[in-house]
């Protein structure tokens, strides 16, 4: 019998129970309460319409392992020195000296700050083992491994999370953390599933044009390169490139479907949680630990940049107490997503450890007014090295390795009026390209000023040799240029990794 002890002492709010659901790469317009034409999200628009949207929250770390990690350490991946899925950079720089036998005073993780407001804290997720990411169940009471290392579908997650609601759903103080995995590649919905949007048409704003200059393109993941040249494509979900609108309309068929079928496993914990009678009672946060692009900068399915489609993620919370004066709210201030982290804390009662970069926005919550940050910079070492800057409408990205595509140095976007990113603004605004390049300045100036160890990881990443994919597949990938009519790019890919 589990042990549920504890008491929550809150800012006024009778809060018992909270169910955080993860969904893998789960970029926000695609689901219905965010403005998309497909019927992908019945169950998560009900939430969003009994809560909070915020519009603009975004990871600052992308993607998964530094993702994660940034969200339950409260921490940039610049001061925890996790920005990568190999290398140096792919595990915590040690606290050093003022290290102490057990937790560290100021560098709590969330789920252990959660267990100090009273919570029985379980997370339902293969992510620790995946990623070897071990720092993710400091703090859990339960960590419960699905066993599939992150292609389990949503009825594998729910064998497990089912019936531990069902076990435990009546019980007071429990933090629940789901994680589906269904919208990342490969897309394996069950055949029997079905294609639900097969007569509607997908996104529009990919157009043939467009995609022949993808076609031309280089990258891995480029509309050319998208899955082929890595490995055949597992399921029939998925083209093995995409050469022309129809095999857009299939890709992104596979995925939504992914989004539909992951929704559905939602509603079955939603109906647990009423059949119980503690639907009501119940906080319910829905997010993800990255965006993805489908075609944006010619990536298609994956999560390779520090743009706004990768780094924006969903954040919908109905937070009883709160949000019932609030419902269907849009907070359009910008916000990374480990704020609130440190806003529920806040909400319970529980001091913010002092090193964490985090910030409580809780009182502005509790009263339905946005108080978000003035600029956002978000980091991608994993796939490509890049650093985004996030102000006003605009996004800046400052690439430091374009791994194997060509993307120049500076781009520059106005995400309200181009949010696939296809008019690099670079030449057009040089004055915002100068203004994004000192937030970014300061920024890192101001990391730097407070990070145990005087290294940017970035660096770290460098020079190892840039990406681990691209780094060690780069002569692979060439032999693909050749294979394929694209021999002009080779000389450009070899100076980069050539010693």
């Amino acid at each position: 019998m589990l042990e549920f002890s504890g008491s929550v002492a809150t800012m006024g709010v009778n809060l018992v129970r909270i169910l955080y659901i993860d969904i893998d790469t789960l970029r926000p317009d695609h689901l219905g309460c965010y403005g998309y034409h497909r019927n992908t999200s019945p169950t998560i628009d009900w939430i969003a319409s009994e809560g909070v949207r915020f519009e603009r929250c975004h990871v600052s770390d992308a993607p998964c392992l530094p993702s994660r990690t940034a969200l339950v350490t409260g921490r940039f991946g610049i001061h925890t020195g996790v920005v990568a899925h190999h290398g140096r950079a792919a595990d915590p720089i040690p606290i050093g000296a003022k290290r102490q036998f057990s937790i560290t005073s100021g560098f709590e993780p969330w789920f252990t700050m959660l267990q100090r407001a009273g919570f029985y804290t379980v997370s339902i997720s293969p992510f620790p083992q995946r990623h070897a990411a071990w720092w993710f169940v400091g703090g859990l009471r339960e960590w419960i491994n699905t066993g599939k290392n992150g292609v389990e579908r949503a009825d594998e997650v729910n064998a497990f999370a089912v019936e531990w609601l069902k076990r435990n759903a009546e019980r007071d103080n429990w933090f629940l953390h789901v994680n589906y995995w269904d919208p990342h590649t490969p897309y394996r919905t069950p055949e029997e599933y079905g294609n639900p949007f097969e007569d509607d048409p997908p996104p529009d704003w990919l157009t043939e044009e467009i995609l022949r200059q993808h076609w031309e393109g280089i990258g891995m993941r480029s509309a050319q390169d998208c899955w082929s040249w890595w490995a055949a494509p597992p399921s029939s979900r998925m083209p093995s490139s995409i050469s022309n609108l129809d095999d857009w309309k299939r890709w992104i068929d596979g995925y939504d479907t992914g989004i539909k079928y992951a929704d559905d496993h939602v509603r079955q914990l939603l109906d647990i949680l009423d059949e119980k009678g503690v639907l009501d009672e119940t906080v319910i946060i829905v997010s993800s630990d990255h965006g993805e692009n489908q075609g944006e900068l010619n990536f298609y399915g994956d999560h390779f940049t520090s743009d706004f489609i990768t780094t924006r993620v969903p954040l919908i919370v109905r937070f009883h107490g709160i949000t019932d004066a609030q419902k269907g709210r849009v907070d359009r201030a910008l916000h990374y997503q480990f704020d609130f982290a440190a806003t529920l804390l806040e909400l319970l009662g529980v001091k913010v450890p002092d090193r964490w970069d985090a910030k409580s926005f809780a009182d502005a919550f509790r009263e339905g007014r946005e108080q978000g940050r003035q600029f956002l910079v978000c980091s991608q070492m994993a796939y490509t090295c890049q650093r985004g800057v996030m102000f006003e409408n605009w996004v800046l990205i400052r690439t430091y390795h374009p791994q194997l595509s060509d993307l120049p140095d500076i781009m520059l976007f106005d995400i309200v009026n181009d949010p696939h990113e296809l008019n690099n603004m670079v030449n057009e605004r040089p004055e915002i390209v100068e203004r994004g390049l000192a937030l970014l300045q300061q920024w890192h100036d101001e990391m730097m000023s407070t990070a145990i160890e005087p290294i940017d990881p970035l660096l770290i990443v460098l020079r190892e040799g840039g990406p681990f994919d691209a780094r060690t597949q780069w002569q692979r990938y060439c032999e693909r240029l050749r294979e394929t009519g694209r021999e002009r790019y080779i000389p450009m890919i070899e100076a980069r990794f050539k010693k």
